[in-house]
């Protein structure tokens, strides 16, 4: 599974942040992915962070 934000939309809420540090983290004021993959222990908190992201900057694959 991997994660992308779009830096175009993001918002930089940290949401996604605070819900999956393990995958996300703050890079100035966008949010940006940590590593090439998610990490399969993370892959619910990851899709839960995609859902509640307020600028629909991420997508899942």
């Amino acid at each position: 599974m991997k994660a992308k934000v779009n830096s175009e939309l993001c918002v930089g809420s940290q949401d996604c942040v605070n819900t999956c540090p393990e995958v996300f983290k703050m890079d100035g004021e966008k949010v940006v992915v940590i590593g090439a993959e998610v990490p399969k222990e993370a892959e619910e908190k990851c899709k839960s962070a995609s859902d509640a992201c307020p600028a629909a900057a991420i997508t899942i694959e």
